[in-house]
């Protein structure tokens, strides 16, 4: 039978603010344990067997006595805070320069670079915002005049909205291709982004087409690594964009953490390919876009009960050659009142059925999770991070 690498990332869900936290706005930051204060505790049984609580201190989940998962605590090295360099990271590939952001808006030379390349007569906002609050405030001038609205914030992005309808879904698509082409050498943006929403002034709504144009890794990651040995590699959600497809065989769709858990179980279900083994990556976005950007401690404590109720059904899937990591690739802290992303640590569980957990301690990168794939299908040992199978006899157990 082949091996299984699961890898689920629940995007934003940070667990306590890393030591240069200060420097990028961010002292104070702790995603789970700021949430479940201020929310009177969580409710996350299955979690907490796992051994979440065991991680740091969180309200209403204690620390289990025998967690059935091994546990512990991821730093950064990567110089942001954003979802790129966060899945890179956790891919291996530590990026030690930060990528350009725009505090102030892009330059207007820039901007009007973009837009003669695409036939625009002009570009609404190009200033950092909240992307709901940008669209509530600009969306009527962009339905009467067809200008889209241009947007960053503290991440290395270029977020274009527009009207899915009026403007047009495919064309939205196209322009921010365009700023992909457009936005390389100094200004390498990780991120563009479309954000198309509908509705009418005082009810506009995002809509589920956002798409990623990603800059491709910039060395390669333990996911060529894995596909070159001919490990099957299967993306589910917006993994895909984040490295702009590279060394991904197969990559499904979905547009919330239910649809992804859906088809995580369709995939568990039908089993690895015979002989190839079998790496699957997903990524939770509501976590982050939902209820972290939106500032919605209530939905977010509700998407993790959501999730801690699925638990269930997917660790009934596994083997014991099967491995499943859980963790995230920044914070997004609904508490802190900023609707950026949180410098924070990341919660680290690993799961195999039928063997006890062990403490993993503080990890120095999130490298040590694509370490651990590589030594997991017997891949070349990575350059940067440090497999944490190799730390716990129970994990190394029929490798």
């Amino acid at each position: 039978m082949s091996k299984r690498f699961v890898l689920l990332v629940l995007d934003g869900v940070g667990a306590g603010e890393l030591p240069d936290a200060a420097a990028f706005g961010d002292a104070g930051a702790n995603t789970l344990g700021n949430l479940a204060r201020q929310q009177g505790g969580l409710s996350l049984p299955h979690l907490q067997q796992l051994g979440l609580g065991n991680i740091l201190e969180i309200e209403g989940v204690p620390p289990s006595p025998a967690p059935a998962a091994s546990w512990g605590l991821m730093a950064e090295k990567s110089q942001g805070k954003d979802s790129t360099l966060g899945h890179w990271e956790l891919m291996g590939l530590v990026t030690p320069a930060a990528l350009p952001t725009y505090p102030q808006g892009f330059p207007v030379e820039l901007v009007e670079t973009w837009l003669r390349a695409c036939g625009l007569s002009g570009a609404l906002g190009n200033r950092a915002a909240s992307g709901t609050e940008i669209i509530a405030e600009l969306g009527a001038e962009h339905l009467a005049g067809g200008k889209p609205i241009l947007y960053t914030s503290a991440d290395s992005v270029f977020q274009v909205a527009a009207h899915e309808e009026a403007f047009g879904l495919e064309r939205l698509y196209g322009i921010c291709r365009a700023a992909r082409e457009l936005l390389q050498g100094e200004h390498a943006v990780a991120r563009v982004i479309a954000r198309p929403f509908l509705g009418a002034p005082g009810s506009f709504a995002r809509t589920p087409n956002r798409r990623d144009f990603s800059l491709p890794p910039w060395a390669p990651t333990a996911i060529d690594a894995a596909a070159a040995a001919g490990v099957e590699v299967v993306s589910i959600g917006k993994i895909r964009d984040l490295f702009a497809g590279v060394g991904i065989e197969r990559a499904l769709p979905s547009k919330s953490n239910m649809e992804g858990l859906d088809r995580l179980e369709a995939l568990l279900d039908a089993g690895a390919p015979v002989g190839r083994g079998q790496l699957i990556l997903l990524n939770l976005v509501d976590f982050d876009m939902l209820w972290g950007h939106r500032l919605d401690p209530a939905g977010f404590r509700g998407g993790l009960e959501a999730l801690d109720r699925r638990l269930p059904e997917l660790l009934q899937r596994l083997g014991e050659r099967d491995l499943l990591v859980v963790t995230a690739d920044h914070g997004n802290d609904p508490t802190s009142g900023s609707t950026d992303h949180s410098r924070e640590h990341v919660p680290l569980l690993a799961y195999q059925a039928g063997l006890p957990g062990r403490p993993l301690g503080r990890r120095a990168t999130f490298a040590d999770v694509g370490a651990t794939l590589r030594q997991w299908f017997g891949l070349p040992a990575a350059e940067v991070g440090v497999s944490f199978l190799s730390a716990t006899a129970a994990l190394a157990k029929d490798l």
